[in-house]
């Protein structure tokens, strides 16, 4: 009798916990919005425990069907499975960036490696691939659209990528090397998180603070208030750094916090990603042989507009050749300001920014902080909502009914010219201690249609770690600042406007070269006048940017591109150094990242510094064997933008036709044949040059 009523009361209690849960419910909010004021940690594990148990009855149907395996019994069934699975996934991710803790960071510690089980489980299903691969042998027989025929290819790839061509030997072998490679890729990450957070520095004194502006002065007296100190407290966010490096008076102060940014995670720290680094390139170069690939790029490039190695090298090269004649005349021209003002020291890497500064101030009397005033975060993001809305028809709507994750989020309404409903957009714009560095757009919901037609519209989110306002002050962005906002919104454009029938296909889900086309294509207004006028006004007295300072603006944007253009390539080679090995990295790894970056280098090498072991876009952000695509498709947006610049900025007609032919489309087609479709040509790097006053290459 008690052995009885203790299972009622372990089920009773099991129920209401589910009943609590809010994954296991039908959210009753906006649009189906996630219920985030009801969510709390011990949420995650029973929702991916359930999701996976549901995901994996799933595939057993598809995979156990007695039926002939046709198109939309066997792909377009896959494709509409694991929804609980995927629901779970993007809300706990997207927290994991913009709102983690530390039992977050345990739980995806824990969670990796059943991911990864879970998701090899399905891929190595033999069944299910000899369904997948007979409706893929029989694909030109199908008469399928074209979104349908990239669904089969896809999925094909899929099972291909991730094992299912494989001996029984080398499918246990992909097993283990996945699993670890995801928990290597997640543990850099929050290395690199943990490492940002338990750096800070104390100052008292002001005067070692001269040259700051007063609003950052404020904010990191702000911060030192916060542990109870009367002084300045410094850090290593881009909020604290940036500043820093640009206006900081005191050399030692830029050399001390350089230093500290740039030794983060090497092997003298608490947190060493040195080693993680040779674990993480030695997986995927395991990988990728597996497959008969001769390094993990090659393995990588077949899915992208790039293809190949040879191909990313020669626009690297072509770039590098380009642009560092103007990269070293850009280095001389500082190096004679400091010799004309003083200056008894080769320039350093600590120096470079802030002299740059200095001359450009000089030069066309030009900074940040003339700009800021008319930069007021509400202002521009007014600015940029209409942008949206003149473009492409976009109307933006607060609807504080949206519950959100952060006091600071808020939520927004989203819909087109005749006022019918498009997606939710979730604005995050200030740095906390749970939030990872940097900006990105991601998804809580992809939109797709159902088997009804019935159309599931997306919920975006666009995360960023802007300047705060002050107790005197409003948040006052800086043109950095603008532009970044701008290039993650077009990323949420991309990802709103999305018009196909396939989740895996629609909004962001194309190439990786291809993603980071809407959303540089969107800086290009930064420096439009028309644009500016609509938004940029001062925060005080309400005056419009004067015309002068928007021309300055203008005549200034190319000011440092070959620096700023080799930085990009140092990146990328670092990148494609670390994904084109075809034996382990040994060594030093910094010593590594230095050959890799020796082409592009134009300043003395600081010995035990380096960027490897913060570069979480390859080491844990899915840019392995991929940074090159900020290059590729900047050499795409520059090429879109011209015809802007031809037909008008504001023009109909062109923006109806890049929407139509690219953002609406997602990855339905081939990008490059999007992109023909709207540009009528394929692209040349001519107008990036001419773009940045260099010149057309012969």
């Amino acid at each position: 009798m008690k052995k009885i009523l203790f299972l009622t009361v372990l089920l009773m209690s099991t129920t209401f916990l589910e009943a609590q849960n809010p994954f296991f419910k039908t959210p009753k909010t906006p649009h189906g919005t996630f219920p985030f004021n009801e969510l709390k940690n011990e949420h995650f594990l029973p929702a991916f425990k359930e999701g996976i148990r549901q995901h994996n009855l799933e595939i057993e149907k598809i995979a156990g069907n007695k039926q002939p395996p046709t198109f939309e019994n066997t792909v377009v069934a896959m494709e509409r499975s694991g929804s609980l699975l995927n629901r779970v996934t993007s809300v706990f991710f997207a927290l994991n960036g913009a709102e983690t803790n530390d039992d977050m960071q345990q739980i995806a510690r824990e969670l990796s490696p059943q991911l990864t089980d879970h998701s090899n489980a399905v891929m190595l299903n033999k069944k299910l691939f000899e369904r997948v691969k007979v409706v893929y042998d029989k694909r030109q027989t199908l008469n399928l659209s074209v979104e349908d025929s990239m669904l089969l290819e896809k999925t094909y790839e899929g099972f291909a990528s991730n094992g299912a061509t494989l001996s029984a030997e080398k499918k246990e072998q992909f097993k283990a090397l996945s699993k670890a490679l995801n928990t290597a890729t997640l543990t850099f990450g929050q290395n690199v998180l943990k490492e940002t957070n338990s750096y800070s520095l104390f100052i008292r004194d002001k005067e070692l603070l001269a040259g700051l502006p007063d609003d950052f002065l404020e904010m990191s007296a702000a911060k030192a208030e916060k542990i109870n100190r009367k002084g300045y407290l410094l850090d290593l966010r881009a909020t604290s750094f940036v500043p820093v490096m640009t206006y900081a008076d005191n050399r030692d102060l830029r050399r001390e916090i350089w230093t500290a940014y740039n030794t983060q995670c090497l092997s003298e720290s608490a947190y060493n990603n040195t080693e993680l680094i040779r674990e993480i390139t030695q997986l995927r170069l395991q990988i990728a042989r597996l497959f008969g690939y001769e390094n993990y790029a090659a393995y990588v490039l077949r899915r992208r507009m790039a293809e190949n190695t040879q191909n990313v090298y020669a626009l690297l090269n072509n770039l590098l050749t380009a642009y560092r004649p103007v990269a070293l005349q850009e280095l001389d021209e500082i190096q004679q300001y400091v010799d004309n003002n003083g200056g008894y020291f080769k320039v350093q890497a600590w120096d470079y920014v802030y002299y740059s500064e200095k001359l450009k101030n000089d030069v066309y009397d030009i900074n940040d902080e003339m700009l800021k005033p008319y930069f007021e975060l509400s202002n521009v993001k007014k600015g940029v909502f209409g942008l949206a809305n003149k473009l492409y028809g976009l109307n933006f709507t607060k609807n504080s009914k949206i519950p959100v994750y952060h006091p600071e989020v808020e939520a927004y309404d989203v819909t087109d010219r005749d006022g019918k409903y498009l997606a939710v957009l979730y604005t995050d714009f200030h740095p906390r201690e749970g939030k990872r560095s940097g900006a990105w757009m991601t998804e809580y919901q992809g939109q797709s249609r159902d088997a009804k037609g019935n159309d599931r519209r997306p919920h975006v989110t666009i995360v960023m770690n802007f300047t705060r306002p002050t107790g005197t002050k409003p948040a006052l962005l800086t043109f950095n600042e603008v532009e970044t906002f701008l290039h993650e919104f077009g990323h949420a454009i991309h990802g709103m406007v999305a018009n196909g029938v396939y989740e895996s296909l629609s909004g962001t889900n194309v190439y990786r070269d291809f993603v980071e086309l809407p959303s540089q294509l969107m800086e290009n207004w930064a420096t439009q006048k028309d644009f500016l006028d609509d938004f940029a006004v001062h925060y005080q007295t309400g005056e419009k940017i004067p015309a002068e300072l928007v021309k300055k603006l203008v005549d200034v944007a190319n000011f440092n591109a070959g620096y700023a253009c080799l930085r990009q390539l140092g990146f990328a080679l670092q990148d494609m150094a670390f994904h084109t090995i075809t034996s382990p990295v040994e060594g030093d790894i910094i010593a590594f990242e230095n050959r890799a970056v020796a082409t592009t280098a134009l300043l003395p090498a600081v010995p035990g510094t380096g960027r490897s072991t913060t570069f979480s876009h390859i080491f844990s952000g899915g840019y392995a064997a991929g940074y090159y695509s900020y290059k590729w498709a900047e050499v795409l947006d520059a090429d879109a933008f011209a015809l802007f610049e031809t037909n008008g900025i504001f023009d109909r007609a062109t923006a109806d036709s890049f929407l139509n032919n690219v953002l609406r489309k997602g990855g339905s087609e081939h990008p490059m044949t999007l992109y023909k479709h709207f540009r009528g040509h394929t692209p040349t790097i001519d107008a990036l040059l001419k773009r940045n006053g260099i010149g057309v290459k012969k």
